[in-house]
């Protein structure tokens, strides 16, 4: 499975012909090197409903058809522009014909450009035999223990740049909380309030051996 980092939280995964995107902030994204236009998905997964998230949603999954699978307020506000939706809530689960995705707590904050008020979410992707755990935007919280205890998560996505979420003290702590071998930071570098040192990062994380830390280029790949 293929992993591309998109810039700030956006990714798109590819395995076996699917493309799955989550939280595709493209158009407005100054740290995005592709367009919208550019991007296929037969899946769009979302962590929550800020704009820096929800981004270019909406435009791409009516392009391509894609389903949209979110927290359920927001599901309900996406499925109102005539796009299929999935609205599962905190620890819902929806399976696909490419695997599964489950919602965990993240501690955030969740309001959409159009005042839909949501609670934010975690993760957990399971495809091609691979288990990521995205946390979406949290601060550090005990909870993130938790989603490895139910199938150990092969590869953590989690927020470093501060600010709007932990800073990269914080998640190196939540690197070790998680467990998994495999940690790619997001969520930072892309505005000056989130600009941090991913570098310290990486060697923090690993000098603690909790994980090793692939720090991707923006549009660079990861492969699992």
């Amino acid at each position: 499975m293929e992993i591309r980092w998109l810039g700030h939280a956006a990714f798109e995964l590819k395995h076996d012909g699917v493309t799955v995107l989550i939280d595709p902030f493209i158009t407005h994204n100054p740290a995005a090197t592709v367009s919208a236009d550019s991007l296929e998905a037969d899946a769009i997964l979302l962590t929550h409903g800020h704009q820096d998230h929800l981004g270019d949603t909406i435009d791409i999954a009516k392009r391509t058809g894609a389903t949209v699978q979110a927290i359920t307020e927001v599901a309900g506000e996406i499925g109102a522009e005539g796009v299929e939706v999935i609205d599962t809530n905190i620890g819902g689960t929806a399976s696909y014909a490419w695997g599964s995705v489950r919602l965990t707590p993240a501690w955030h904050t969740g309001t959409t450009p159009k005042g839909t008020v949501h609670t934010p979410a975690g993760l957990v992707i399971e495809m091609g035999g691979v288990v990521i755990y995205d946390t979406g935007d949290t601060a550090l919280f005990s909870d993130l223990a938790l989603p490895g205890r139910r199938k150990p998560i092969d590869i953590a996505i989690i927020p470093i740049g501060g600010h709007y979420t932990m800073d990269r003290e914080d998640a190196v702590v939540a690197a070790g909380l998680i467990g998994a071998p495999v940690v790619i930071p997001q969520h930072y570098d892309t505005f000056p309030p989130i600009a941090t040192d991913v570098q310290a990062f990486k060697s923090e994380v690993e000098a603690a051996g909790s994980a090793r830390v692939e720090v991707l280029e923006v549009n660079g790949t990861y492969t699992a």
